[in-house]
């Protein structure tokens, strides 16, 4: 495989420590990359159009706008690329909301080893990917 059909992801999450957590894990996988994170949702509005990710994976909870509130502003531009959320306030009502938004999967941040790669994969297949009992 050429280093060019990496698929390139852009880590999303107002905490450093989850960007590392997610980067370390992320590049784990010999076909990924991180391409870039932002810090916010409007960052990653920024982010998404300097960058071009593949994939973005998407926190719930941050500061200016929240991952459903940039999820509908990238939807928008970039309706082809796929975004995983990555939240610790998982519920139906939420996943309703996410899917309304343009986001085609989520991942609870408590079940993210067993959850993320799987989550990405099934994005990256043209799949959706939601936890069958969100409560």
């Amino acid at each position: 495989m050429h280093a060019s059909l990496r698929t390139r992801i852009l880590i999303v999450d107002d905490s450093p420590v989850v960007r590392q957590q997610l980067r370390r894990l992320l590049e784990m996988h010999p076909d990924w990359e991180v391409c870039g994170e932002a810090v916010d949702g409007r960052d990653a509005i920024d982010k998404t159009r300097e960058l071009g990710p593949d994939l973005i994976l998407l926190d719930f909870a941050m500061p200016i706008m929240n991952g459903l509130q940039s999820a509908q502003e990238i939807n928008k531009s970039f309706p082809r690329t796929p975004m995983l959320l990555f939240t610790m306030f998982l519920s139906s009502q939420l996943v309703n909301e996410a899917r309304n938004s343009g986001i085609r999967g989520a991942v609870n941040k408590a079940d993210a080893v067993r959850d993320l790669v799987p989550g990405i994969e099934a994005l990256l297949r043209h799949e959706t990917f939601f936890p069958s009992s969100s409560n």
